[in-house]
């Protein structure tokens, strides 16, 4: 099984920011992605961004089976229950819900932080690339 960890950071609310995706294939492969969001409203808007392009890149490297990783307790329920209050992440959560229906097998797992290190640390990276522009 694919395991998909991500990550969503902001430097401020609104703040310019980035996602971070980490990938273990079971294989022993890794891929990292470091993604610039740009000028976001808040980290829980990076959080839903960086889920969309989770998704979408697994799907992009036909990965069928995934379990995805997430240390936002909001990302998480919102895909549990396939609802969110929030208009604005409404628009994230049918794309995130447009993707998982492609997949064969699809779980997500909420983790604390500590166990997100790595998603976390390319969130952060995406952000300072994009602050030394």
């Amino acid at each position: 099984m694919i395991e998909v960890s991500f990550d969503g950071a902001a430097s401020s609310n609104p703040g310019l920011a980035g996602g971070g995706i980490y990938i273990k294939d079971g294989k022993g492969h890794e891929m990292r992605h470091a993604l610039p969001f740009g000028i976001l409203s808040s980290n829980h808007e990076a959080e839903f961004a960086a889920c969309v392009a989770a998704l979408r890149i697994a799907l992009e490297n036909n990965y069928r089976t995934v379990s995805f990783r997430t240390d936002s307790q909001l990302v998480n329920q919102a895909l549990e229950k396939r609802y969110v209050k929030n208009s604005l992440y409404a628009a994230y959560l049918k794309d995130a819900l447009h993707y998982i229906d492609q997949f064969d097998l699809f779980f997500c797992k909420w983790i604390p932080d500590k166990q997100n290190k790595n998603a976390d640390a390319l969130a952060r990276l995406a952000i300072k690339q994009q602050s030394e522009k």
